[in-house]
């Protein structure tokens, strides 16, 4: 399926690992121009190369997306290399992983700036561009914590919920100027991020990593952990042209873990 969006320019954050970079490939395999940001020059590199295989081109920038000027430096970047932003894709690590009593106020002040508060500078930087030219996609990868709230996940469970109601408010806002704003809610997925916890966890519960993702993928009614690429197909399908009516959405893709009916 061709999603129309050949030529357009896209910046997709923290782009050289796990689901950036997902979505990042995806969106280069439909020829669209990607700018990606990430800490390691190395990752980023690396990612670019491949970008740069598919025929498309690519800028790669060293930023911290928790930090507002690498965010207005990498911007400034990307219009100047590639042009004008058509597509935003905000993506972070997750916050501290604890639960409530074990959370201080630096973790929560830390999780906010670099879960919710980035995502709100980075749609603030792409906004004026995208009204002007009647036309954009923002997508804002989070986590199923948003619907599913997790003990352990304390900072993340209740920050993730916040840029759903973003995303709804955001998208009543912008629908008249043929712009989308949707969040994508990744369930297990096969990450450093997913490794990350698959240790907490199983130190937690006494037992192995690799039990504890035969459990994890036990409990998903699809019976598999989630791959990356996965998350991109449906990123790069949200950014189509085939998906314009589709705007203020929170969409799990968890291969079925999530039950409630909304």
């Amino acid at each position: 399926m061709d999603l129309g969006i050949r030529g357009k320019v896209a910046m997709v954050a923290a782009g050289s690992k796990g689901l950036g970079r997902a979505a990042a490939l995806a969106l280069g395999a439909e020829g669209c121009a990607v700018s990606i940001c990430g800490r390691s020059a190395e990752a980023l590199q690396a990612a670019k190369t491949e970008l740069e295989a598919l025929g498309v081109p690519a800028l790669a920038v060293v930023a911290d997306v928790a930090k507002t000027e690498d965010l207005a430096r990498w911007h400034q970047a990307t219009v100047s290399v590639l042009g004008a932003v058509d597509i935003l894709v905000t993506n972070t690590g997750g916050p501290k992983a604890a639960t409530f009593e074990g959370l201080s106020d630096a973790d929560w002040a830390d999780g906010v700036d670099s879960t919710l508060m980035n995502a709100v500078r980075m749609t603030r930087l792409v906004l004026p561009g995208m009204k002007a030219r009647k036309w954009g996609r923002i997508i804002h990868i989070t986590s199923l914590v948003a619907k599913q709230p997790y003990p352990l996940l304390t900072i993340s469970s209740t920050l993730r919920a916040g840029l759903s109601g973003l995303t709804r408010t955001l998208a009543m806002e912008t629908a008249a100027d043929g712009i989308t704003v949707n969040a994508l809610l990744p369930g297990h997925i096969m990450t450093d991020r997913q490794h990350h916890l698959a240790e907490v966890k199983s130190k937690a519960e006494g037992i192995t990593v690799s039990e504890h993702f035969a459990r994890q993928a036990a409990a998903i009614p699809a019976r598999r952990i989630g791959e990356p690429a996965e998350i991109g197909a449906v990123i790069a399908f949200l950014c189509g042209a085939p998906a314009s009516y589709v705007t203020g959405q929170s969409l799990l893709v968890d291969g079925g873990l999530v039950q409630g009916t909304f």
